[in-house]
């Protein structure tokens, strides 16, 4: 069975292995609770030495009025490790990540509100971990078949690996989303992540109440995802 505590990747991955697949950035000192010892703690973006951190950047100046932008200095979402949420062991032998761990909220989170970054290590697509199931798409290349851009959290990441997917743990839906989102880098220059955010209110304002201070935030893995799952479980069962 699929581990349900993984988000989905958002497009195919080649098969070849990622390495060096470790942080080439230190790592935060302060650990959240029940964060797994065999896992880095990450407080920012981590990259493998081929990919160039400045490819996820751009001026700030050429962004739209309506992209999100972080300043370090006044965002509670970039604080690490966060005082928004908590990794908890899940206890209900109903849940499907029973025995595993999920993400709850520490505080009420407002709609639409940034809950944290999804941070792990960034790499080219084409150097994908087939094997991850951590891996979000963060920019997918140009128009031209250029490479695109991943973050993999299965080694070392934050407490957003740690979001699960709603089905079968919260009927009316997911509760959060995975958006883009940009953080002040200095001098004008603004870096690209994934973030995790509460979903908006809707029209009709049924979820205006954002996420309440104990609920587990759960977002859509998408129906790709477990067709892969179930495909993979089909081909285990039929060698």
């Amino acid at each position: 069975m699929p581990q349900p505590s993984r988000p989905t990747p958002s497009k195919k991955k080649l098969r070849s292995p990622l390495y060096p697949h470790t942080p080439t950035t230190s790592s935060s000192s302060a650990l959240p609770k029940n964060w797994p010892p065999s896992l880095t703690y990450l407080s920012t973006l981590s990259y493998t030495r081929t990919l160039p951190h400045a490819l996820l950047t751009r001026p700030r100046v050429s962004l739209s009025p309506t992209d999100v932008i972080l300043s370090p200095s006044s965002s509670p979402a970039l604080v690490a490790p966060s005082s928004r949420v908590r990794i908890l062991p899940i206890a209900s032998a109903a849940h499907p990540a029973y025995g595993q761990h999920g993400l709850f909220a520490a505080q009420r989170l407002p709609p639409g509100s940034l809950i944290v970054l999804y941070l792990g290590v960034a790499h080219w697509d084409s150097e994908s971990d087939p094997e991850s199931n951590y891996d979000l798409s963060l920019d997918r290349g140009d128009e031209a078949g250029g490479d695109g851009v991943s973050v993999d959290a299965s080694k070392a990441g934050n407490e957003a690996r740690f979001v699960n997917d709603f089905r079968d743990v919260r009927s009316e839906g997911p509760n959060a989303e995975f958006r883009d989102v940009w953080v002040e880098a200095g001098k004008g220059v603004v870096g690209k992540r994934i973030g995790v955010f509460v979903l908006g209110a809707g029209k009709e304002g049924k979820r205006a109440r954002g996420i309440g201070n104990g609920e587990e935030i759960v977002v859509s893995y998408g129906k790709g995802f477990w067709r892969e799952r179930r495909q993979e479980a089909g081909e285990t069962a039929s060698t």
